[in-house]
């Protein structure tokens, strides 16, 4: 589980097809990333295993099949800036919002507003993640943890500081460009238990369902 809080940006300092996957080799911009083989990292909202380490600061992750069809991770080139978390601890405090890594679509920058300091950013998303957002609710673009201002049909938009715009990528990215979309974990479950029937007109209310079944 992660937070949606970057800890730093990295470079993407190669990529290597490997058997219908991708091999991705980053190396963090903080040189005390410290990462053990094995642990989870979300690159630019992506939970990938770190696979190894080469001693000289690079990182080393696959890409399955999976990934690359629902993730912009299929468009990674050497170069490219990305953001980077490590998984929350169990005795870490608590910031952001729950962030699972789990992306549920690629999402495209449709254009920018700027308002005083802060740029208000609308971004294109599927038809079908509408009922998973909400104004004043959460999301995660490209794994940072953000809060919805406007939330229609085909799209969201959201209020960039300028400290985001300085320690993540969203400060390099303009329109046309993809970032990935991982909807509020909780509005996934309770719109699931609607779709599966869960009716709010029968006498036990929707919550005391949700309560019952220990979410």
């Amino acid at each position: 589980m992660f937070t949606g809080l970057i800890e730093t940006t990295g470079v993407i300092a190669s990529v290597r097809p490997k058997g219908g996957a991708l091999e991705l080799c980053i190396r963090p911009d903080t040189a005390d990333f410290a990462v053990e083989v094995g642990a989870s990292v979300a690159i630019d909202g992506v939970c990938l295993t770190l696979e190894k380490s080469d001693g000289a600061g690079r990182l080393f992750f696959t890409a399955v099949a999976e990934t690359l069809g629902r993730t912009s991770v299929n468009k990674a080139r050497a170069g490219r800036r990305v953001n980077m978390e490590r998984a929350m601890r169990a005795d870490g405090r608590f910031d952001g919002h729950i962030v699972q890594g789990h992306v549920d679509a690629v999402g495209k920058i449709a254009y920018d507003e700027r308002v005083g300091v802060s740029i208000v950013r609308t971004i294109e998303i599927p038809d079908d993640l509408y009922p998973l957002t909400a104004e004043k609710g959460s999301i995660a673009v490209d794994g940072i943890s953000l809060t919805i201002t406007r939330a229609e049909r085909g799209s969201v938009s959201i209020s960039l500081i300028p400290a985001t715009l300085e320690k993540t990528t969203m400060g390099e990215k303009k329109a046309g460009d993809n970032v990935n979309i991982e909807c509020d974990v909780l509005a996934r479950y309770i719109y699931g238990m609607i779709k599966a029937g869960v009716s709010i007109n029968n006498r036990e209310t929707l919550i005391d369902k949700i309560e019952r079944l220990g979410y």
